[in-house]
């Protein structure tokens, strides 16, 4: 019989190792696994559907009271593996891209890049820290290597958690310290009551493992 796993987060990097280390490690002749990029109603979705066994997730300080009402009426809880400082993440060659730390009003007057949730989602579900604040320029991206191209094509940026772990982003973009007060907190979204697979142990090991390593304080 396959073995069966699937996970679904939001556009970051980190889950995307912690996954690859879990199936690599885990080998066989035959399975079925899954790893989707979702918004974060998507997450929701999926793990109260059963079409994800785990949901990664990050919130912020000023919006984890909305999500997690969210979460609680879909029957889920989130439990956070790390907190995390946000920090801004530019092309390698952007002008500011050797600054110590940034302001918001520094990067006024350059494209903000962001992962569009949908007409409808609320703006506590951005995946982006300080979302809701006005930019006189905005780029609404569905995907990472969209928006990962769009800030080095455009002199772009967008507030992340500065993880950046994979191939293709590591490469091209880089990440400066953010002044602001607001704290990361990241970890992932299963049902209530429900046990954890073995394989979905593995998978929280790693994740905990990845961010421990790569999270900025």
């Amino acid at each position: 019989m396959a073995k069966t796993f699937a996970v679904s987060g939001q556009h970051y990097l980190f889950d995307v190792q912690a996954f690859a280390h879990t199936i690599l490690a885990l080998g066989g002749d035959s399975y079925e696994y899954a790893l989707r990029d979702r918004t974060t109603q998507g997450v929701i979705d999926d793990v109260a559907a059963g079409a994800a066994d785990i949901g990664v997730l990050m919130v912020t300080d000023q919006t984890q009271g909305e999500v997690f009402a969210a979460l609680e009426a879909a029957g889920l809880e989130f439990t956070e593996l790390a907190e995390s400082t946000p920090r801004i993440a530019l092309g390698a060659s952007h002008p500011l891209s050797n600054a110590k730390k940034l302001t918001l009003e520094d990067l006024a007057d350059w494209p903000y890049l962001y992962f569009d949730q949908g007409a409808d989602a609320p703006a506590a579900f951005a995946e982006e820290a300080l979302g809701d604040v006005p930019r006189a320029k905005s780029i609404a991206c569905t995907d990472r290597a969209s928006l990962s191209e769009l800030a080095t094509a455009m002199n772009g940026y967008t507030v992340t958690s500065g993880i950046l772990v994979g191939i293709t982003d590591g490469g091209s973009l880089t990440t400066v310290e953010l002044d602001t007060p607001v704290k990361l907190h990241l970890g992932y979204v299963t049902k209530k009551g429900q046990e954890i697979s073995e394989i979905g142990q593995r998978f929280v090991v790693n994740l905990q493992k990845s961010l421990k390593l790569y999270a900025r304080f």
